[in-house]
């Protein structure tokens, strides 16, 4: 498992130095090593790591929002108050209005269905978005005005706000006679030939 670990950390890092010396993100040579070392290219990671991977994936997301809020000051956040609460709920909130309304005419799926649609959906990527705000606050851009603040803001409790949807959405829910029912799983639509 150590293996997996430092191969995973060498080669990521590694292509995404070289992402970022051809001016591309380096976050995409990162997934590209996920991608390539994983169980469907070269397949060189041990089977442990990949049982872990959801728990790896937990902590990633603690580093990313602790580092989110760390960064953020909060004078300048009561400053911004009112618009920093508007973009943590109003742009995911539509997002997920526009997959109900959408993707059962489109689709041909449940209410329930696109609901998790529209949550897995609305959700920002911290991984994406913390660092790039972070570098911005380092570099002084918008720091005056709050923007960075503003948007670290609504990408951290957007997320909470969107895992709590997505969660309410995927738990099963009691049937007429008192057991559990889970959520359909299977795709809903099948191709015929």
């Amino acid at each position: 498992m150590l293996l997996s670990i430092a191969l995973i950390l060498l080669v990521g890092m590694c292509m995404s130095w070289i992402c970022q010396k051809i001016k591309l993100p380096g976050l995409l040579g990162m997934l590209a090593t996920g991608v390539v070392l994983g169980p469907y290219v070269l397949n060189l990671l041990d089977g442990s790591i990949l049982g872990i991977s959801s728990e790896l994936r937990k902590i990633a997301l603690i580093i990313i929002l602790t580092r989110a809020g760390l960064g953020l000051d909060l004078s300048g956040l009561k400053k911004i108050g009112r618009s920093a609460v508007m973009m943590c709920f109003v742009p995911a909130s539509f997002e997920l209005l526009g997959m109900l309304l959408l993707a059962p005419k489109l689709m041909g799926i449940s209410l329930l269905e696109a609901a998790i649609m529209g949550a897995v959906l609305a959700a920002v990527s911290p991984a994406v978005v913390v660092p790039r705000m972070v570098k911005m606050m380092e570099e002084g851009y918008g720091v005056k005005e709050g923007i960075p603040q503003l948007i670290l803001a609504g990408a951290s409790v957007d997320d909470v706000y969107v895992i709590v949807l997505f969660s309410t959405f995927v738990v099963p829910t009691p049937t007429a006679a008192g057991s559990m029912a889970a959520p359909r799983t299977t795709p809903p639509m099948t191709c015929e030939r």
